[in-house]
């Protein structure tokens, strides 16, 4: 386990780089200018001479004239900068945003507590509701029950998150006014401790739901499935015609080899709840999330936003992949990782 763990992180970094690279590339690829877009608001009030030398200056203090490889090599902190300091995102500087006028460090703090606390939060929600529903499901499968939950998982799988989302704010916002419409928190407020905690929650609460209820649809037909095809196998039958009651041979024998498919599908499902669920329900709920913040970079070609918004889901991806081999190992004891 120990080699194998060692030669994962091996691969997780080089990997890690790799994408870095590559989307370093293809962002400064597109046609901007970083130093134009700052120097604009000076086009109006300086000569022509002036302005030109000024904005030459600062692509130069930028380091925009540099090859895009070793700009790619200052930006990751793997050479000095412009000021002869090593300071890149393996440093923990990640630039620079020119729509903010902060340092993308300091913009990016509050949005992925954010972020983290929210699909956290719905993970555990979603997993603690599909899984003992799917099992239901199973056991009870072509039923009155299993039938009805079915049809309803059906309209959450096949409706857009964001239409969810609208509908839900209607229902839950509108008619009942349970939560609030949108934000983070409540406008103006000052609140400090268990108060500022309890507040941020509530205002979550409708994202809550929504996540939860597009997760449900997917996971519990996803849970259904392996269950019914393990209930099917022969040593199934066996296990109840020695006697045993139904509910050991479903949890002690049944469950435990379901997991085997269930696990990695659990991991892709919350893959992607960190990176394109994100984006879809801050933006539909007006939260200060990663997911909003990316959409901003982008909306305003704020590339230094962007790059670091794509380098978080990135790691989020791959420590997944990495969780995805040592849950499959520990649910199935055949598996050894270190062979």
């Amino acid at each position: 386990m120990v080699k194998y763990m060692i030669k994962r992180l091996v691969y997780l970094v080089i990997v890690f780089f790799v994408v870095s690279l590559m989307m370093y590339f293809v962002y400064n690829l597109i046609p901007s200018d970083p130093a134009l877009v700052q120097m604009e608001p000076l086009r109006k009030t300086l000569k022509p001479e002036e302005f030109n030398r000024q904005y030459q200056e600062l692509r130069q203090k930028l380091g925009l004239n540099d090859p895009l490889i070793v700009r790619y090599a200052r930006w990751m902190g793997l050479i000095k900068d412009m000021d002869g300091k090593f300071s890149g995102m393996l440093q923990g500087d990640f630039g620079y945003s020119i729509s903010y006028k902060r340092n993308v460090v300091d913009i990016i703090k509050v949005p992925m507590a954010n972020t983290i606390i929210l699909n956290l939060v719905s993970t555990i929600l979603t997993l603690a509701i599909t899984i003992p529903l799917g099992i239901y499901c199973a056991v009870h499968a072509r039923k009155t029950s299993d039938s009805i939950i079915q049809a309803t998982t059906v309209i959450g799988y096949s409706l857009p998150t964001y239409l969810i989302g609208i509908l839900f704010i209607y229902i839950f916002a509108v008619l009942l006014r349970w939560f609030p419409v949108g934000g983070a928190k409540t406008p103006g407020a000052t609140y400090t401790g268990m108060r500022e905690l309890l507040d941020r929650l509530y205002y979550m609460c409708l994202p809550l739901i929504v996540l939860v209820f597009t997760g449900l649809a997917g996971m519990t037909r996803t849970v259904r499935a392996a269950m019914i095809d393990t209930l099917s196998q022969d040593y199934i039958r066996t296990a109840r015609a020695k006697g045993l009651k139904e509910k050991v041979v479903i949890y002690s024998h049944a469950w435990r080899n379901a997991l085997l498919p269930v696990s990695t599908s659990i991991m892709g499902w919350i893959i992607g709840v960190f990176t394109g669920g994100a984006l879809v329900i801050e933006n539909t709920f007006s939260l200060n999330g990663t997911g909003k913040l990316y959409w901003s970079g982008l909306s305003t070609t704020d590339y230094e936003l962007v790059l670091a918004m794509q380098m978080f889901y990135t790691l989020v991806s791959l420590i997944g992949v990495l969780l995805t081999d040592v849950i499959y190992t520990i649910v199935d004891p055949r598996v050894r990782l270190d062979k």
